[in-house]
């Protein structure tokens, strides 16, 4: 058995409506806005980015996991947004939750998918009986050119998993996982890049839909279940349109989506995303309950979990702000104001 222990989601409390962002790009930038269904989004501050944020969750997950971060033997951060181009964010992390120096350490990259990534690492160590307990971090300070699409969704947030084998602690058991893969180019930052660049509409078929869809297809079928013995559905949700229309091929209704679909709220925050989704679903999740989560990260991939829902859940999240609480603690900020924050301003 292996499961999750303890979690935690950190959303910085900065926000930016779309209509300001609209607002200086004229009438294509609202034609834009229209089609993501998004309608703020969550902005780091300017003392902020992927490390501090995975700190942050990591403090609400050790709360709620009940352990000793000394045990704790690996820590694995996901992000496309490391503060560092050479130097890891896992040992910041690390040392701020004060784990131990035996604490295996390690970055991973795989655009959206870096922290689903993680955890399946982390699964793989604790089931094999390495490690006792493995940390799984999928965190972003989301980039986006300033006048491109991306700039209306790029967001920043993160989610963090403590993964653990002994059955009186898991709070909610991974009963399977699988990945799909393949060589897409869709997205992409070359080295030196100040933002990254997009495939437009491509991104969506070949890219996205292909990926989830296989991952979910691959995982029905190893776990022998169907989309009608899931109570919950959390999908990548770069936008609020690609999660709704992956939702309607695999015939699930509304009320087993909407639960984990924050990205109308706080925006794509990339890595963090299924992992804030299914966070957000574990706040309010039954005993009992099962839960279906997919990933997608450009270039391309998509990592799905089925998650069974424990008794340990009850006491377990009573540690720490939730999903909700983090979204309604927000200030708003001007176009101005969000330039500086994001650092858009290379002369500074």
């Amino acid at each position: 058995m292996v499961g999750i222990i303890g979690y935690g989601a950190y959303i910085p409390k900065y926000r930016i409506k779309m209509e300001e962002i609209a607002a200086v790009w004229g009438e294509e930038a609202q034609r834009i806005k229209k089609g993501l269904g998004i309608e703020e989004k969550a902005v780091p501050g300017t003392d902020e980015d992927s490390a501090t944020m995975a700190v942050e969750a990591g403090r609400i997950a050790l709360a709620r996991a009940e352990i000793d971060s000394k045990k704790i033997g690996a820590c694995y951060v996901g992000s496309e947004s490391h503060p560092y181009a050479v130097k890891p964010t896992a040992t910041i992390v690390a040392e701020a939750l004060a784990c131990g120096n035996d604490t295996m350490s390690a970055d991973f990259e795989f655009a959206c998918k870096a922290g689903t990534s993680a955890m399946q690492c982390c699964m793989g160590l604790v089931k094999s009986n390495m490690i006792k307990y493995a940390l799984a971090i999928g965190s972003d300070t989301a980039q986006g050119r300033p006048g491109d699409a991306l700039e209306y969704s790029a967001a920043a947030g993160a989610g963090a998993y403590i993964i653990g084998n002994e059955k009186g602690e898991i709070l909610a058991e991974i009963e399977e996982t699988v990945s799909f893969s393949s060589d897409t180019p869709d997205f992409w930052r070359r080295q030196h890049a100040e933002f990254p660049q997009h495939g437009g509409r491509f991104t969506g078929l070949p890219a996205y839909f292909k990926h989830v869809m296989g991952a979910a297809q691959a995982l029905f079928e190893k776990t022998g279940t169907f989309a009608r013995d899931y109570d919950y559905f959390v999908f990548h949700q770069p936008n609020g349109k690609f999660p709704r229309e992956v939702a309607k091929m695999l015939g699930i209704e509304e009320k087993k989506l909407s639960p984990g679909l924050v990205c109308s709220r706080i925006g794509n925050t990339y890595s963090g995303a299924s992992l804030i989704g299914l966070a957000r679903v574990l706040d309010d999740a039954k005993p009992g309950e099962k839960i279906f989560v997919a990933s997608f990260g450009s270039g391309a991939g998509s990592d799905a979990f089925s998650i069974n829902v424990t008794d340990n859940i009850v006491e377990r999240r009573k540690e720490g702000m939730t999903v909700e609480e983090f979204i309604a603690e927000k200030e708003y900020l001007t176009y101005g104001q969000y330039v500086k924050h994001r650092r858009k301003l290379k002369s500074l």
